[in-house]
């Protein structure tokens, strides 16, 4: 983690995004010299009052009252700065002239860049984004940016020209080629652009939305249906389930090519690298180029998802919901749309308020199993089982011919009938979701760890979860596992070594510590073991578990030599 947040500030610095310095500069001594209050009500005040907004995901607020504190002390590095990204984050006009203020500020260039294309001044815009430096961020951004400036200007040959030395051996080529491919398709230079848009395929490796809607796009526009709808179906995959629902839409959309001009090209490069840095835990810049995608394309639906997801993870759910705001009815991905809002619904505590827009997307769309499967998902957090099976039978009878990707709805039913203590029920629900897809670690441990905890089938089990292990094998809930089947096979010290493993790697796991409390006990090692168990106690482990922690202390441990739970 300590590497992550590394990086995180290393972006931000890199393009002077955010100052968080610089209330060091903007103290109550050094604002008294220029005639501004030192109490919190003056330019200190208004300055740590915009810190705390732009952290709760509140830029208007946060803009408003950096304005404010350089309307008293104008020219404040540090205040133009932090009022800069918020104008920009939040859409104020204001961005632009400050901007004009921060020459060294990266973010600042690309807003001045922005604001020449959609001026349609192409060269302005071409030397604004050539002043960039040719490293870090910049370094991916700018032949994309540079060439889509040519491009705008009408020198399709020198676009492609600018990309063309990233064709090769270059660590992003599948998005240059992407690009190049685009370039191409926009100009009318059919060879050039099938021949890109296969090298961006094959360089990706696999499919994401964007990719799958441009590759799409021009399967169908060139006359192969059938290829743009496998091309749209081989997104819809476990990973990103939620697609299916929108495939029909999607593929409907396709007779338009997604990216209509230069502007939109560049737009597609800002949300390119905002994906890339949403991966590196670096949001708070994804954030920065996405609203700089948005303003160029406000129809861009991708990059409101991105950003809403991105404000979902740092639980700003209200703000989410304010970013996925503008889409419409008749957007292609409107049902992936209301599913996300579902989701943060719930996240904001208002389930019956979920429930309701499930039923209403369920009736919607009655061939997608997508809204029952989120109602069953919702009602097993809430432990409402029963209900939970319920609503996942009624989305498995959608689902004519269960297909690989469908592995995880039988997962979640088979938790589902093992909390409602129908095991046979969930032990079919784990084979069937094993025959779809053989390898997944999770089915596997799920059910090599239950059928151990049962004293069942235990050769059985530990192959399970040495299988699994070999896909996640720093993962401790699976190390947990393995344990778990070595202290039922009465390995008691290969156990206790196992147990510790788990325990480093998920050291504040209920369960875990408990389990390695039990092998301590089976070892002889009983202080270790009591010291275990009363840890467990503190990570608030559910009522059941507690009990049996509790018992174990108060007899003990003499439970555990006769049940091991």
């Amino acid at each position: 983690m300590q590497h992550v947040q590394s990086a995180r500030r290393a972006f931000l610095l890199a393009i002077s995004l955010l100052s968080a310095c610089g209330a060091a500069d903007i103290s109550p001594s050094k604002g008294a010299s220029h005639g501004a209050i030192g109490a919190p009500s003056g330019v200190f005040g208004d300055y740590l009052v915009g810190r705390f907004a732009m952290s709760q995901a509140d830029p208007q607020t946060a803009a408003t009252q950096f304005l404010r504190g350089l309307a008293v002390r104008p020219g404040d590095a540090d205040l133009v700065q932090s009022a800069f990204i918020a104008c920009l984050v939040s859409g104020r006009t204001e961005a632009v002239q400050l901007a004009r203020e921060l020459p060294d500020s990266q973010a600042a260039q690309l807003l001045l860049g922005e604001v020449a294309a959609r001026a349609g001044h192409w060269q302005a815009a071409e030397q604004q984004f050539r002043t960039l430096p040719h490293q870090g961020l910049t370094q991916f951004l700018q032949p994309m940016l540079v060439a889509w400036a040519q491009q705008g200007d009408g020198r399709t040959d020198a676009a492609l020209a600018t990309l063309r030395p990233y064709l090769d051996g270059q660590r992003f080529r599948g998005v240059y080629a992407l690009h190049a491919a685009l370039i191409a398709d926009q100009a009318g230079r059919t060879a050039e652009a099938a021949k890109l848009y296969h090298t961006a395929q094959v360089e990706f490796g696999g499919t994401n939305l964007r990719l799958a809607q441009m590759l799409a796009s021009w399967e169908m526009r060139h006359g192969h249906p059938a290829e743009a709808q496998h091309v749209l179906a081989s997104m819809a995959t476990s990973d990103t389930p939620q697609m299916a629902i929108a495939l029909p839409a999607l593929l409907a959309a396709t007779k338009t090519p997604p990216v209509r001009n230069a502007t939109d090209g560049i737009a597609e490069a800002y949300l390119a690298l905002a994906a890339t840095l949403r991966q590196q835990d670096a949001g708070n810049f994804a954030m920065v180029l996405l609203r700089l995608a948005m303003d160029l394309r406000p129809d861009l639906t991708a990059a409101r998802i991105l950003a809403a997801d991105i404000l979902q993870d740092d639980q700003h759910y209200d703000s989410a919901l304010q970013m996925l705001a503008p889409v419409g009815a008749d957007d292609p991905l409107s049902p992936v749309i209301r599913l996300q809002r579902a989701a943060i619904a719930e996240q904001l505590g208002h389930t019956d308020e979920a429930m309701q827009e499930l039923q209403r997307i369920a009736h919607d769309y009655p061939d997608s199993p997508l809204p029952m499967v989120r109602q069953g998902d919702l009602l097993r957090t809430k432990q409402r089982f029963t209900d939970a099976i319920a609503a996942y039978d009624r989305a498995v009878a959608l689902i004519k011919t269960p297909t690989e990707s469908d592995w995880l709805l039988f997962y979640d039913r088979g938790t589902s009938y093992d909390r409602a203590h129908q095991w046979d029920k969930a032990q079919a629900d784990f084979q069937h979701a094993l025959k779809l897809s053989p390898e997944q670690p999770y089915v596997l441990n799920y059910f090599g760890y239950t059928w151990a905890d049962k004293s069942e089938h235990l050769p059985q089990a530990r192959d399970m979860v040495e299988k699994a292990l070999q896909h996640r094998p720093n993962d401790g809930a699976i190390v947990d596992s393995l344990g778990w089947v070595m202290f039922r096979q009465g390995q008691i010290t290969d156990a206790v070594k196992t147990l510790e493993r788990a325990v480093e790697l998920q050291p504040e796991d209920a369960e875990i510590n408990g389990h390695l409390g039990d092998a301590y006990w089976a070892a002889g090692r009983k202080l270790e073991a009591a010291y275990q168990w009363r840890r467990a106690l503190t990570f608030n482990p559910e009522p059941d578990d507690a009990a049996k922690l509790e018992a174990k202390l108060q007899n003990g441990g003499q439970a555990t030599l006769v049940s091991g739970q």
